[in-house]
């Protein structure tokens, strides 16, 4: 799998309690899939937040399903 998302989703451990955000900013990729899943399409998300890309949006959906396989290998131990 492409892990482009590594460039664009950054974790600090002082911003967004340490939340997966994008490039340093305080928008999480929480935040983003949420509006998606709730029915917002990736204009309406890019013309709301005029700060990302559509590369981000990407990288949040492409950094999704990683998040899930390490948090069920993390359960798993």
């Amino acid at each position: 799998m492409d892990e482009r998302w590594q460039s664009r989703i950054t974790i600090e451990p002082g911003k967004r309690s340490g939340q997966p955000c994008i490039r340093g900013m305080r928008i999480t990729a929480q935040d983003v899939l949420e509006y998606l899943a709730g029915g917002m399409t990736p204009g309406e998300v890019l013309a709301d937040f005029p700060e990302l890309v559509a590369e981000d949006l990407r990288a949040c959906l492409e950094f999704a399903p990683q998040r899930e396989r390490s948090l069920l290998f993390f359960c798993a131990s």
